[in-house]
């Protein structure tokens, strides 16, 4: 749902691998990612990663974290805006801004939670309960502008991203995101 994969080189060796292991997962998909294309982009000797993460599981499930950590900060972020428009509408804006990546790859925890739903390591209900978290905040979003059928708004809101986020990445066309924005924050104005 958000950019999760800010690169943070000063830090330490885990977070630099749990950073670069949501970036590359996200390009590459869980099965093609191998913990050397990880190590590589984390700028961390591969011998390195078995220190922090036993398994590729294990780094799987920080990158999980890491993109719980971007959209609870993100949330944060859009609950400094004034009003529940406000914060939806700027939701919104994030998801466009980001339309060159989800152009490219899809959205980030959307890809991740579909591929993981394939497998049946329960991988796929940590990534669900990052899902639900932004349906939950994006219900008491319209909850607070007093919409009685708030759950079902927050829901049709967030499936309208993941259908353009895959529209967007099936046919490279960033500017389906941004027509779709424009239209998703009309619809927020109407309501």
């Amino acid at each position: 749902m958000t950019h999760s994969t800010v690169t943070r080189r000063s830090g330490g060796k885990r977070e630099r691998l749990t950073d670069a292991a949501a970036r590359v997962l996200h390009e590459q998909g869980v099965e093609k990612t191998t913990l050397a294309d990880i190590a590589r982009a984390a700028d961390v000797p591969v011998g390195n990663v078995y220190y922090y993460f036993k398994t590729k599981d294990d780094l799987v499930e920080a990158a999980i974290g890491t993109h719980g950590d971007a959209l609870r900060s993100t949330l944060a972020a859009l609950d400094e805006l004034p009003t529940p428009p406000d914060r939806l509408k700027g939701l919104v804006r994030g998801w466009v801004d980001q339309r060159e990546l989800a152009a490219r790859y899809g959205c980030p925890t959307g890809t991740l939670a579909t591929e993981l739903d394939k497998r049946a390591d329960g991988l796929d209900r940590k990534i669900a309960a990052h899902m639900r978290a932004l349906v939950d905040w994006a219900e008491r979003q319209f909850d607070a502008m007093g919409r009685d059928d708030a759950r079902e708004l927050a829901v049709a809101l967030i499936a309208a991203y993941q259908g353009i986020s895959v529209l967007t990445n099936t046919f490279r066309e960033p500017e389906l995101m941004a027509v779709e924005g424009r239209r998703l924050q009309r619809w927020i104005d109407s309501l």
